[in-house]
């Protein structure tokens, strides 16, 4: 401490609206995670599961959490090996947008799992996606290589300076005109 105490005159209404104004900063750079949820039953179809699934993995791309449950009924309960499968097979489809955080367990007639965004796996399929992109390309890029380009062929036609076509006169036809083939036809049908 000072000797004497030193005091410093403020503007107490200043230094309330800067507090706000930090506050409010700190709050607009924090991230506001969601956790969504998906059902899923133990007899699900094989369409309803790619459809939520692809809709979970959507969910976590855009960085939400999802919480999978997997609702039993009646007998079902006597099966929860069946709900494991389940999420274990969808644990395994987003494991390249996501991770399990918790792992399965039985919650009276619910099976629950969490799944969280995984941002090093996100980028390690991005790249992989590159990498392939590329491949395909270089493989398309070689059979266009092979063909060949016909230096034979060549623009029969010369433009003036009026840039209107005019045939080349080094070039003959091959059959005659139709003006000569006319006289021929009529002394043939007489």
């Amino acid at each position: 401490m000072a000797n004497p105490p030193v005091c410093k005159v403020m503007d107490y209404g200043k230094y309330k609206f800067e507090a706000q104004q930090r506050a409010k900063e700190s709050r607009k750079k924090a991230t506001n995670i969601v956790v969504k949820e998906m059902k899923y039953r133990p007899k699900i179809g094989g369409g309803d599961f790619d459809t939520k699934t692809r809709k979970v993995e959507q969910f976590l791309g855009e960085g939400h959490k999802v919480k999978i449950t997997i609702m039993f009924r009646g007998r079902e309960m006597q099966h929860p090996e069946l709900g494991r499968k389940i999420l274990d097979r969808v644990a395994e489809m987003v494991s390249d947008v996501g991770r399990v955080e918790i792992f399965p367990k039985q919650d009276g007639r619910n099976m629950t799992m969490v799944l969280g965004p995984d941002k090093k796996a996100q980028a390690a399929a991005i790249k992989r996606a590159q990498v392939e992109a590329a491949e395909a390309a270089e493989a398309a890029g070689d059979t266009a290589g092979d063909t060949e380009v016909d230096d034979d062929v060549v623009d029969t036609t010369i433009t003036d300076a009026d840039s209107t076509p005019v045939a080349d006169e080094s070039v003959e036809p091959d059959d005659a005109s139709p003006a000569d083939a006319a006289p021929d036809e009529a002394t043939k049908e007489t």
